[in-house]
């Protein structure tokens, strides 16, 4: 009896310890829409410098984008001098096909360690998909170290497939397997567009706490309804889902969360509206 309430107070001493060493974040997901000649007034060349000041006005300190092409992270990393990035295209694991990459401010942080894994049966191959998916897609993940401090957290940041409900439900099951693979009893923040609403099946995979604990930042906040993510690009122009997410492990609290609907009046700068989140330490 004498071991066992020992080896719970150890695990309790290593959880205060680890929840101590969690930072304050502001954090920030968005899907930046990739950049094609089908979206006339608004491809990316177009709005690219909207993006850019918007993250600028948000001042993240940690962001996550999705559907950007390489052209895209390139401008990005121009327009951002203060951030640096970590991810790979989907398509080759190199720079062939859309992003889901971090983003993170260089002053704050040092990379630790970095990798994608591929939302598949195969998930260490690149450019592989299962399932039903209709694309190839991805969860590219950061170590990262606040400078000066010692203090480490992991971030993830995926896109899910669009048509796919089983990829979908088999994404989110693999993402809860690889978070505690990687990232261990480490803090961590899972952010990305999930393409499912808070009645899905996948949502309810991030809601079981038999196969993980993390919590949804928006939800925890108990903000007003309706909330919304997947807008379109023109303002009031169609119906307005929450499938975009912050999702934060136990050792985070969050205390602000937003949907940024910043817009000309007319077009949103994206087809997505970001979410931003400030974190603390619990």
């Amino acid at each position: 009896m004498k071991s066992i309430l020992k080896l719970l107070a150890l695990i309790s001493i290593s959880f205060a310890m680890t929840c101590k060493h969690a930072p304050a974040l502001r954090v920030l997901t968005y899907n930046i829409r990739l950049d094609t000649p089908a979206d006339g007034v608004n491809q990316w060349p177009k709005r690219k410098e909207k993006v850019a000041t918007l993250l600028l006005e948000q001042n993240p300190d940690v962001f996550g984008v999705q559907e950007a092409l390489h052209n895209q992270m390139l401008d990005l990393e121009a327009l951002l001098p203060k951030y640096a990035w970590c991810g790979a295209g989907r398509d080759d694991g190199k720079t062939a096909g859309e992003f889901s990459a971090i983003f993170y401010k260089k002053d704050l942080f040092t990379l630790v360690d970095s990798g994608t894994f591929w939302l598949s049966e195969t998930p260490a191959v690149p450019g592989s998909k299962s399932w039903d998916a209709a694309i190839t897609r991805v969860c590219s993940w950061a170590k990262l170290s606040v400078n000066g401090t010692g203090r480490q957290f992991f971030v993830f940041n995926t896109h899910f497939d669009h048509i796919g409900q089983t990829a979908r439900l088999r994404s989110m099951e693999l993402i809860a397997q690889k978070t505690q693979e990687i990232a261990g009893s480490s803090p961590f923040v899972l952010m990305g567009d999930f393409n499912c609403e808070p009645d899905s099946a996948p949502y309810a995979v991030a809601a079981d706490s038999s196969k993980w604990q993390i919590t949804d930042t928006w939800a925890a906040a108990k903000l007003p309804s309706p909330a919304c993510t997947f807008t379109g690009f023109k303002v009031a122009g169609a119906e307005c889902r929450r499938i975009d997410y912050v999702f934060v492990s136990p050792f985070f609290k969050a205390n602000s969360c937003q949907i940024i609907s910043q817009n000309d009046g007319t077009y949103y700068p994206s087809d997505h509206l970001p979410v931003v989140v400030d974190l603390a330490p619990k």
